[in-house]
């Protein structure tokens, strides 16, 4: 009993200085380790999740689900989707605030603005949301939610050791890696893409914890899965180096026009339910089923939609489509994809561009070796060429996409022509839309992220902490004050540092007042808290920037 005692006192103090004075070298590696396995159970549990319910409801998991769907009564191929999307609605009508699904953007956004933190309630309820979405046939990806549910654990750790905004931010990036390393199996990928796309730059002090968290999350998915790659590449699949890299140069451009087209139809697609909700008041909760009613009734002929599409993405890959269905089954999931995330079921968008990819790869292919035969190799490596631009186009994420892409075939020779389509087409889709799905999703909602924190610190940032009271001694005479006020040169006590600055420049003043609204104060006229000068407000913003800086080269 001496011994428990003494060893739940060390433990108890190892909390407290880890609470008081944050994690050591050591401490974060193992947090890290913990973080990655608890993403990779989360996105082992959310994939064997979805094909719980496939298989119960449609007899199928997503392997074959296309396949089996199409032998199914059309009436429960309509339904299904329609009662999966009513439950989705009211899950997330009952436990979100806006009736949106979290997914990646969220966590994006939690890692510039809020210290590395994601919503838990509503992360939880998208997770749920999500997995009954993909279950019940709805035409999105699962890597999204799974991301966003191990944003939720990393912010659990870092509310326990109420953790720094840069150990926040850290800690979220081993989640997002050990959560996309299981979810492809592939751990080099997932710890590039939480530096390329979640903390949006590449620290060396945090590498190693994410690099152990995506090995961790690899592990995981390996005990169950094994270590086989997603995807099998045939053996006779030769590249005529030379010859055909204009051809992938141009699948390239053809690619990110793909994915812009893409991008603008979701995006479109909820601006149009918006408005439709809007003008027939019906209740928010009804939106999923509707979409799912939609899906189902495209399902019915078109059974590939259903689910996250990766018996799509094979037949694609291993060239078992022709050029017409190629064409068409991408357009239809183009739509259906449009019409899922819309339409707010849940999902992700991150699968769905990889088959939109390998469908838009073979389908060039097939018509590139057509043309030139003689000077072409096989029509499968287009395919997957494809797969890795448009993703990569789609998710702002050009080097962890490729990567993502070489470890899901375990075939290093297509490496030339994947990396070829992948740079053209991300770098012409990133002059079609703001830079990448999830950052226009942010521009759309009033978040600047995309460009860097010299805009968007200000706009997080308030000028509460730099407001020097009347009753101060470095503070200038109320009458100056009040005569500022009455001239029209003033601050809200509430106001961003970004508003701020700009009224500085509008009025070249030293300092303004700063003023409370009558409901807040309880007056009748706005009193004045105190002022802040233009030379503190700089000082603040520069220092930001420092800290900043200081994470992304530490």
């Amino acid at each position: 009993m001496a011994g428990l005692g003494y060893i739940r006192h060390r433990c108890q103090r190892a909390m407290h200085i880890l609470r008081s004075r944050g994690p050591s070298q050591l401490q974060f590696w193992f947090l890290a380790l913990l973080i990655g396995i608890g993403a990779g159970f989360a996105a082992l549990g959310f994939r064997m999740g979805i094909g719980a319910i496939q298989r119960r409801i449609y007899g199928a998991d997503d392997l074959t689900l296309a396949t089996t769907a199409g032998t199914l009564p059309w009436y429960w191929v309509l339904t299904v989707p329609m009662i999966g999307g009513l439950v989705v609605g009211i899950i997330l009508d009952r436990f979100t605030p806006d009736g949106r699904v979290r997914a990646v953007a969220d966590v994006i956004e939690g890692a510039a603005l809020e210290g590395g933190r994601v919503e838990t309630r509503a992360g939880l309820a998208s997770a749920a949301a999500s997995l009954i979405t993909l279950g019940t046939g709805g035409s999105s990806g699962r890597e999204g939610p799974v991301v966003h549910l191990a944003g939720v654990i990393s912010t659990a750790v870092a509310d326990r050791i109420k953790a720094s905004p840069i150990t926040g931010r850290e800690l979220l990036g081993c989640a997002v890696a050990g959560a996309v390393a299981a979810s492809f199996n592939a751990p080099i990928a997932g710890a590039l893409f939480a530096h390329e796309v979640v903390l949006r730059h590449f620290a060396l002090h945090a590498f190693a914890p994410i690099a152990i968290a995506a090995v961790a999350g690899t592990v995981i998915n390996r005990l169950q899965f094994g270590g086989l790659t997603e995807f099998t590449l045939q053996q006779d699949m030769d590249l005529a180096f030379y010859v055909e890299l204009p051809a992938f140069m141009i699948l390239g451009l053809v690619s990110a026009l793909v994915a812009a087209a893409m991008i603008s139809g979701i995006l479109r697609a909820e601006r149009v339910a918006d408005w439709l909700m809007g003008q027939s008041r019906w209740p928010r909760w009804s939106r999923p089923a509707l979409a799912g009613l939609l899906l189902g009734a495209i399902a019915i002929p078109f059974p590939h939609i259903i689910g996250v599409g990766y018996e799509t993405t094979a037949a694609a890959l291993s060239g078992r489509i022709g050029l017409s269905e190629a064409i068409i089954f991408a357009l239809i999931k183009a739509v259906a994809v449009a019409i899922t995330l819309g339409g707010r079921m849940g999902g992700g968008v991150f699968s769905p561009a990889l088959v939109m990819g390998s469908l838009t790869g073979l389908a060039f292919g097939i018509v590139a070796t057509g043309l030139l035969p003689e000077l072409s190799g096989n029509v499968n490596i287009y395919a997957f060429a494809g797969m890795g631009a448009v993703g990569a186009a789609v998710l702002g994420a050009p080097i962890s996409t490729a990567l993502i892409v070489f470890e899901m075939t375990g075939d290093w020779q297509t490496g030339i022509a994947v990396m070829t389509a992948v740079s053209l087409s991300s770098a012409l889709a990133s002059r079609l839309v703001h830079r990448s799905f999830f950052l226009t999703q942010l521009e759309n909602r009033g978040v600047s992220i995309a460009e860097g924190p010299q805009v968007w610190l200000p706009q997080k940032m308030r000028i509460t902490a730099i407001i020097r009271l009347m009753d101060s001694d470095d503070a200038p005479s109320e009458d100056l004050a009040r005569n500022l006020y009455d001239s029209g040169q003033a601050l809200t006590e509430a106001m961003p540092l970004d508003e701020a600055l700009k009224e500085f420049e509008r009025t070249d003043a030293a300092f303004l007042p700063v003023i409370r609204p009558p409901e807040s104060s309880g007056d009748s006229e706005p009193g004045i808290v105190g002022v802040v000068y233009h030379v503190d407000a700089l000082r603040a913003l520069n220092q930001a920037l420092a800290e900043t800086a200081a994470e992304e080269h530490g």
